[in-house]
C-alpha cells in the first residue's frame, strides 16, 4: 500500500486515478481547491483543499506522502487560447522545490501529446488545430516537463492521446520510441490505469512515454 498525493483530484484524470488507487487498495489524498465537492466517500481517502500555487498548501499536502501524482488542467478558452497560461510551470516550480526539501521523490506528472519532443509527432491537420487552439498553453507544459527533468527527483511524465470517457479497458500502449509515436484516443480511465500501475511498478522512471489505445 502507497500513500499518494494526487494533485487535481476533482476531475477529469485526477477524479479517475483517485477512484483507481482506492480500489487498489492504496491511501489518497486528494489536492483540489474544490476538494470537499470530491464524489468520493472511502476510509482511505483524504479531501486536502488546497491550491497547487501556494507553497504553503503543497508543503503541508507532502507530509507522510510517498508518490505525487500531478495531474492539472487549464481551461480551454479565449483568454488561455490566446494569452497561454502559466499555471503549470508556475505549480510545478513550486511542487519541485518543496518535493526536494522534502522525503517524497517520486513525481508522476500528466502532460499530455503535444507536449516537448512529442509535439513532432503530430500529423499535419492536427498540427494546424493544435497551433490555433493548443499551442500556447502546451508551450507552458513544455517548460513544466523542463522543470521536472532538470530536478533530482525520480519522475516519469505521462503524454495521454485524445481523451475521452468510458470505462477503463486496460488496452493502452505506453510508447517510449518516437518513431511509433502516433496521435490516437485513450480513455481516463486507462490512463488512471497506467498511473497506478507505474506507482506500483516504477516502470518509466526518467521516461516521457505517449499512451494512446
Amino acid at each position: 500500500m502507497a500513500s499518494l498525493l494526487i494533485i487535481g483530484a476533482s476531475r477529469g484524470i485526477g477524479l479517475e486515478t483517485a477512484k483507481a488507487a482506492l480500489a487498489a487498495g492504496h491511501r489518497v489524498r486528494a489536492f483540489a481547491r474544490s476538494a470537499s465537492n470530491i464524489p468520493l466517500s472511502d476510509k482511505n481517502l483524504e479531501k486536502f483543499p488546497g491550491d497547487a500555487l501556494s507553497a504553503n498548501d503543497v508543503a503541508r499536502a507532502l507530509d507522510d506522502v510517498d508518490v505525487v501524482v500531478q495531474v492539472l488542467g487549464a481551461d480551454i478558452g479565449p483568454g488561455t487560447i490566446l494569452g497561454g497560461t502559466t499555471l503549470f510551470s508556475d505549480s510545478t516550480r513550486i511542487l519541485v522545490d518543496a518535493m526536494q526539501k522534502s522525503d517524497v521523490k517520486r513525481l508522476i506528472c500528466v502532460t499530455g501529446f503535444g507536449a516537448g519532443d512529442s509535439r513532432d509527432a503530430l500529423g499535419p491537420l492536427y498540427r494546424l488545430a493544435f497551433t490555433f487552439t493548443l499551442r500556447r498553453i502546451y508551450d507552458d507544459k513544455d517548460v513544466q516537463e523542463q522543470i521536472i527533468k532538470a530536478s533530482d527527483l525520480d519522475w516519469t511524465i505521462v503524454r495521454p492521446g485524445l481523451l475521452r470517457d468510458g470505462r477503463a479497458t486496460g488496452l493502452y500502449r505506453a510508447l517510449t520510441d518516437p518513431k511509433d509515436w502516433q496521435l490516437t484516443t485513450i480513455r481516463r480511465t486507462d490512463v488512471a490505469r497506467f498511473l497506478i500501475d507505474e506507482v506500483e511498478q516504477n516502470a518509466f522512471s526518467h521516461k516521457t512515454p505517449v499512451l494512446i489505445s
